[in-house]
């Protein structure tokens, strides 16, 4: 299992101003935690609590629909191109490159076992989308189109433009380059992918795009590019079992939510940062800001009072941003609490020559990089610590499937609870619902008239 080490938060290392008497909070909270994980785990399976992510580790028939399918086009494409924004692109883009081989799509077909490339297609920059179809061949592309309300102006605007581009280069042969990930009943991508016969697969309801990884809009990607997806299903599963224990004292998700709380209404730790030292791990980062962000900066709490609660998410890499961040967060405002992301266990080991030995670099030789990227982590802990900066560590024995499976659940658990002890709807999102309306009237949708008049007349101020 993962590890977590909060030492780097206790009044002992970091004294009363910073840090947290944490076998007392432990002891003061430990019911409230255990009724929180209580109630999560009775809800998961009730219509309308959007809580039924905490069900898809155990979705057998996905798995199985997926790998079929997986199997059924294996050798057909030399490309795999995902339409999709926010959670429909965010975990599959993390965990495809903590999984694959670094540069996967830079390897030649015989490196990657003849498993396809992929591509995230997670904007709608101009430059960026006739950049990606210049170097790609339609024909020799499956498009996965991920969307569940099917409305997406963002992903729905760059599928109208590859669904013509392939009609064009296919003619009617164009539907067998195209599967698409929607609502399994309702929308317009359902409607569309009905009409035109393309192959589908559902997000499950009451499941929102934070959340989803663990289905279809991650699990096709994962499997068309051979990700084990069965390896990371059974990290999910182990890491829900373990996480349903409601003593605090050994759930690591329960204490990391406990110690971001606190850190924040008590401490004035308004900002979490995430700081793999992988840069495998480098796209779990970005997922985690979505996840917490969307889930916990909320205007209201449950009783209707204005709160304006939430951390502020900062993505982070090291070594890479000790030389970009670290000044700041060592002698800037003590704002933040740091999350390291530690790996035991590399897949490569790669020493440092023994050669400058009279120089300035010469005790680098004979070392590794491992023992170097394992030091840097090291150090910007305990420097941390020098400046009372709070920092915690949750360590991977490896990079593999069942680790990641494990790390994003956690993450997942973590931020459901934070949300119960901010006393808010952790899986609502309506300050992200006002910018979409007013996109729609911008763009002219019908039924956003008044919206749009509205909107021009401030824009115009």
């Amino acid at each position: 299992m993962l590890e977590f080490d909060y030492r780097n938060v206790t009044a002992e290392i970091l004294g009363e101003e910073n840090g947290l008497n944490i076998a007392e909070e432990f002891d003061r909270y430990n019911d409230k935690i255990a009724r929180i994980i209580n109630d999560l785990n009775s809800k998961k399976d009730k219509p309308g609590q959007w809580l039924q992510w905490m069900n898809l580790g155990y979705n057998e028939e996905t798995v199985w629909l997926v790998k079929e399918y997986a199997a059924m086009v294996k050798d057909r494409f030399e490309n795999v191109l995902v339409l999709g924004i926010g959670g429909s692109a965010l975990g599959g883009n993390a965990v495809c490159e903590a999984l694959l081989k670094p540069y996967w799509n830079l390897l030649t077909p015989e490196q990657r076992e003849n498993l396809p490339r992929i591509f995230f297609l997670d904007n709608i920059d101009p430059d960026q989308i006739n950049g990606l179809l210049e170097i790609l061949d339609l024909k020799k592309t499956l498009v996965n189109v991920i969307t569940k309300s099917g409305s997406t102006a963002e992903t729905m605007s760059q599928f109208m433009i590859i669904k013509q581009k392939l009609e064009e280069e296919l003619g009617e042969n164009y539907r067998r380059n195209i599967v698409a990930t929607t609502d399994q009943n309702v929308g317009i991508l359902r409607q569309i992918s009905n009409e035109e016969g393309y192959k589908t697969f559902a997000v499950p309801d009451d499941v929102g795009g934070r959340f989803s990884v663990f289905s279809a809009v991650g699990l096709l990607p994962f499997a068309l590019v051979g990700i084990n997806i069965e390896e990371l299903m059974q990290g999910v599963k182990d890491m829900d079992l373990a996480l349903k224990n409601t003593d605090i004292r050994h759930n690591i998700a329960a204490q990391n939510a406990l110690i971001h709380y606190l850190m924040d209404t008590q401490k004035g730790k308004k900002l979490t940062v995430m700081m793999p030292y992988s840069s495998r791990l480098k796209y779990i980062a970005d997922w985690f800001v979505q996840l917490w962000a969307e889930s916990l900066g909320k205007n209201e709490n449950l009783n209707g009072e204005k709160v304006n609660i939430g951390q502020t998410p900062i993505k982070a890499l090291g070594a890479t941003d000790q030389h970009s961040q670290i000044q700041l967060y060592n002698e800037g405002p003590n704002d933040k609490i740091i999350n390291f992301i530690r790996v035991k266990n590399f897949d490569t080991t790669l020493e440092i020559p023994q050669i400058f030995e009279f120089t300035g670099i010469g005790y680098l030789g004979g070392k590794t990089i491992n023992n170097l990227i394992n030091a840097e982590a090291d150090s910007t802990k305990v420097a941390l610590v020098d400046y009372q900066r709070p920092n915690v560590s949750i360590i991977l024995d490896k990079v593999d499937a069942y680790n990641v499976g494990q790390l994003l659940y956690m993450f997942e658990i973590q931020t459901a609870i934070t949300g119960e002890l901010y006393n808010i709807n952790t899986y609502n999102q309506p300050g992200v619902e006002q910018a979409k309306n007013y996109t729609y009237a911008l763009m002219g949708r019908a039924g956003y008239e008044e919206s749009a008049e509205t909107l021009k007349q401030k824009m115009s101020l």
